[in-house]
């Protein structure tokens, strides 16, 4: 398969998502969350979704849409539009399905899918992830990935713009 093609069926809206859920639970696969702005995907965001992906049968990515991020990280964010992260995260081959939510948080997506592992990078403590005990409530857990020390799109940007 083509990454085009790949990455064209793996971006989802929120219901196919659901009925994709639907199929992979009645396969009795475990699912696995991430979620992320992904702007600039760096080598950080690759061992963060590797790690992830390597816990269960399906990684599921949830990106912040472009008005979420604008609301989180400012107005000149983000740097590539939501349709572009989405399908970048989409060609990776260990990504199963991306979808885009429009939330400050991805809690209400987390309460729809409820996914048996929730997983966010070093940045994190478990008891502060959100949808951290609506996973836990159904019998999921919460997996923290250490950070790639140098990684960060912020820094990324920063340096960029120092050219």
């Amino acid at each position: 398969m083509k990454a085009s093609q790949r990455s064209s069926e793996h971006v989802m809206s929120r219901e196919a998502l659901l009925l994709q859920m639907n199929r992979w639970k009645f396969l009795q696969k475990k699912i696995v969350f991430t979620n992320g702005c992904f702007d600039i995907l760096h080598a950080g965001h690759l061992d963060l979704l590797a790690k992830a992906a390597a816990m269960g049968d399906v990684l599921v990515v949830g990106i912040n849409s472009d008005d979420s991020v604008r609301r989180l990280k400012g107005p000149e964010r983000p740097v590539n539009d939501e349709a572009f992260r989405a399908r970048m995260l989409a060609s990776l081959s260990m990504v199963d399905g991306v979808t885009i939510f429009d939330e400050d948080t991805p809690g209400e997506l987390i309460a729809s899918i409820l996914p048996d592992i929730l997983v966010k990078g070093g940045d994190y403590n478990p008891e502060d992830v959100v949808g951290g005990e609506t996973v836990t409530g159904h019998g999921g857990r919460v997996e923290i990935v250490p950070l790639v020390e140098g990684y960060s799109t912020t820094d990324l940007i920063r340096r960029i713009r120092a050219l």
